[in-house]
């Protein structure tokens, strides 16, 4: 069945904004949740252990063996994050609880979690929309719309020369261009935007595609 033709009645939607260094996944998924509502946002590059951190810093690739841990805690932090919009534990992330369209049919209000993570391969994106094996159908909270910043390797490369006080090393844009695999939408719950316009410009679009897909996509 195709992605577009599929439902959702969680309350949470976490909209996960990807791609390789350098096309603004921190940039636009901050300003994408305060578009939508003051919603908390993840920079999953705050997650990231001090050895892969150190590793990037010396222009050293990462690995399977070196991401999945660091996957595994930003998928922790993103279930985190949705529990305590329904709990309303924190009184933050309260104005987050954001209408889209109308109500769905069990009454609820639409909330948002947002991130940025590279999330580079489809295995890693599935990894990140799957909630922990242990968690019981009543415990489920939210499904996952990534958001993929398409931006073409001489823009990359001339963002990644002028950024400052970033761990990552330009050297490993090549290895992180190999590794992409792009999102295909006919079969993931993805949207690909062109990254190159304005920072206002992008996150208009990306709000707009992400709240007309969810408003398609959820009962």
């Amino acid at each position: 069945m195709r992605v577009q033709e599929s439902y959702s009645v969680y309350p949470v939607r976490v909209v996960i904004v990807m791609g390789v260094s350098g096309c603004g996944k921190s940039t636009i998924g901050s300003q994408l949740a305060l578009r939508l509502g003051h919603a908390p946002f993840i920079d999953a590059d705050t997650l990231h252990p001090t050895a892969n951190v150190a590793k990037m810093a010396r222009g050293e690739p990462l690995a399977d063996k070196d991401r999945w841990p660091w996957l595994l805690r930003v998928r922790e932090e993103i279930g985190k994050a949705a529990h305590e919009l329904l709990d309303g534990r924190d009184s933050s992330l309260r104005s987050a609880r954001t209408i889209v369209g109308s109500r769905d049919s069990s009454g609820t209000q639409r909330m948002y979690v947002v991130c940025g993570c590279s999330s580079l391969k489809r295995s890693y994106r599935e990894f990140l929309s799957r909630s922990d094996p242990d968690t019981s159908l009543e415990q489920l909270t939210h499904d996952t719309v990534f958001v993929y910043l398409d931006v073409s390797k001489t823009e990359l490369l001339k963002r990644l020369d002028t950024r400052q006080d970033h761990f990552f090393n330009p050297v490993l844009l090549d290895s992180q261009l190999e590794t992409l695999e792009p999102p295909d939408t006919t079969r993931e719950a993805a949207i690909n935007i062109y990254g190159e316009g304005s920072t206002e410009s992008v996150v208009e679009d990306v709000y707009h595609r992400v709240t007309s897909y969810i408003a398609k996509n959820s009962l």
